[in-house]
């Protein structure tokens, strides 16, 4: 097959799973009246379908997901022996009390001095709290995540152990009895940030990716604090230590902070694999299968784009084989925003309870603070895209439902974004694939984690599934490219703060600019050394997360993103040059030409 049509194959045929390729193409150009409440506005019809009984669908007896808050102290390293007060840590875990609203549990260990914390938001197993118990009274754990395959692990390794309760937590404390080595979490099948203490023995972990949030701190006396968000331990531990708890480690205070996660495609030279469009399928299905269990109401977040609507796509035709509808959400600035239009064709075709709503700009300017201080992040494009995302999931939440699932990491993992058209050859393209996924706990990870969880929503990401991930880096660079296709039309591709209306971006730039003067934006690199703002927007940003966050410690948690290969460093997919001349090269001509099907002389998968 010719490569530079072969590189196209798997998106082509990821779109006929979900329908004709001109549906995400053609412009809608219906209108619908609405109503401003709040500052978020609702069509009529999302307003009815927003009073439709959310049924608990997703009854099951797989993992039982622990969303919530976790923080956690360890004594052992300190230069004192007096022992941190139990209830000043409450009261520095309670800062992320919006992470787990629904019950709260500690532990201290007499003998140790460790604190575990535990701010739960219950999905699963609603009358379970944390921490968890294992086999004695001194061996307890606190969890933030899911583990899917927990069932897999009481049938095995833990085959014959009797444990309490059928929570997923809890396989957790019990593997770590069995093995005593940080190791064990190569078992763990899902997304985590856990802190355990067993017998004067203290551990704690974050998942392969950094799906859940988790930094680390030490304060002048040598303890080390643990939590879901740096607001926790910030004034604590900012004058000596404060940093991302780095995903795929774990910590104890004997080895400190050890690798156990290391997979093939961590070195771009194993992306050697041909292109396996029925692996890629049968894996993606089976992530977002493994998601769809919740005894709280489920959603889908639905933009229209390509990543998307895949997961909203498998994941309504799940539900509905299991005789259920599923609801999905967009967000935009007005009825006409891109993803608002590109999200009602597809949730139309796929059979989905949809819901618009709709956030006003200045309501957005007024929420960049209270945003800030959630997102924990002064980067410009986070807080872009973050906050269409956090106005979403306020009204999703105030409908009940705490979970959805979303399609971040696709971009990626397969270079979605606008500036990877620029790569000079597949070697520095893999490579820039790997980084990005690798720093996604710093941009996307952040984004969906932190913005949904303000309101107690958790957002579940499928194709940042282990399997996923494996069978899509180590394929061929040269398949995942983009190149030239010509199917007649073309989707324009936009980032999330753009899909929601160029309007948003764009006023958002002038506001910031008009609070910034050419004076003191001079000042930039005097007052800010670390990551200096580039531009009066970045200075703005920067000036109110210093009020909420004022260490150097903090500040350095932070992760520009900068896309390469690109002379702008504005992050917006408009400062490409590729975003108005794409490398496919499709001419305002062709735009008027009906939509053509892709042809290709390859299998395609026919299951859902």
């Amino acid at each position: 097959m010719n490569p530079r049509i072969h590189s196209f194959v798997f998106e082509a045929e990821v779109l006929r799973v979900i329908g004709n390729v001109a549906s995400f193409c053609v412009a809608s150009q219906d209108s619908a009246s609405s109503t401003d409440v709040d500052g978020i506005k609702e069509t009529p019809e999302s307003r009815s379908s927003s009073t439709t009984t959310l049924s608990c669908a997703f009854l099951s007896t797989e993992p039982k997901p622990t969303m919530c808050g976790i923080f956690a102290i360890c004594q052992c390293p300190a230069r004192t022996k007096k022992f941190f007060d139990v209830e000043k840590a409450k009261e520095l875990a309670y800062r992320q009390y919006h992470r787990g609203p629904d019950f709260r549990g500690f532990y201290q260990d007499s003998q140790s001095g460790d604190i575990l914390v535990h701010e739960r938001l219950a999905i699963m197993d609603l009358g379970i709290s944390h921490p968890l118990q294992g086999s004695n009274e001194r061996s307890q754990v606190i969890h933030n995540g899911e583990i899917y395959n927990h069932q897999h692990l009481r049938d095995h390794e833990l085959k014959g152990v009797h444990l309490r309760t059928s929570c997923d937590s809890e396989v957790i404390i019990f593997l770590y009895e069995k093995f005593r080595d940080g190791a064990f979490c190569n078992l763990l099948d899902g997304v985590f940030a856990f802190a355990l203490c067993c017998d004067g023995k203290f551990m704690t972990a974050r998942d392969p990716i950094g799906v859940k949030q988790m930094y680390f701190g030490v304060d002048s006396d040598g303890r080390f604090f643990f939590s879901n968000e740096m607001k926790s331990i910030e004034d604590v531990c900012g004058n000596t230590r404060v940093s991302p708890f780095p995903p795929g480690h774990y910590y104890t205070p004997e080895t400190g902070f050890v690798r156990y996660f290391e997979p093939l495609w961590f070195q771009p030279k194993n992306a050697i694999n041909p292109l396996d469009l029925c692996s890629l399928h049968d894996k993606l299905v089976a992530a977002v299968h493994k998601r769809l269990m919740s005894d709280a109401p489920l959603g889908v977040l639905l933009s229209g784009g390509l990543d998307s609507s895949l997961v909203s796509s498998i994941a309504a035709r799940e539900m509905s084989r299991r005789g259920y509808t599923i609801h999905s959400f967009s967000i935009g600035v007005d009825q006409n925003s891109p993803d608002v239009v590109a999200a009602r064709k597809v949730a139309d075709f796929i059979g989905t309870i949809h819901h618009e709503f709709y956030f006003s700009i200045q309501e957005g300017i007024r929420n960049l603070r209270k945003l800030i201080w959630h997102l924990e992040s002064y980067d410009v494009t986070s807080i872009r895209a973050s906050t269409p995302m956090y106005f979403l999931t306020e009204k999703i939440r105030e409908m009940g439902i705490k979970v959805v699932l979303s399609g971040e990491g696709a971009d990626e993992i397969f270079g979605g974004y606008l500036y990877f058209h620029n790569a000079p050859n597949n070697d520095e393209f893999q490579k820039e694939t790997i980084d990005r996924v690798l720093h996604l706990y710093t941009s996307d990870c952040l984004r969906a984690d932190k913005s949904s969880m303000a309101h107690s929503v958790e957002v579940r990401v499928p194709f940042l599934d282990k399997a996923f991930l494996e069978e899509a880096i180590l394929t061929e660079p040269a398949f995942k490219r983009p190149q030239i296709l010509d199917c007649g039309r073309s989707c324009e591709k936009n980032s999330f703060s753009d899909g929601v209306g160029y309007d948003w971006i764009d006023k958002l730039m002038q506001h910031c600019s008009d609070q910034i003067s050419d004076e003191e934006f001079a000042t930039a690199a005097d007052q800010f050394p670390i990551n200096t703002p580039h531009s009066k927007e970045a200075f703005y940003m920067r000036k109110i997360f210093h009020e909420h966050f004022p260490s150097e410690e903090a500040a350095a948690t932070v992760r520009k993103w900068i896309p390469k290969w690109q002379k702008n460093q504005d992050p917006s997919g408009r400062a490409c040059t590729v975003h108005l001349q794409a490398s496919h090269n499709i001419g305002m001509e062709k735009i008027q030409e009906p939509a053509k099907m892709i042809q290709m002389e390859i299998q395609r998968p026919q299951k859902a």
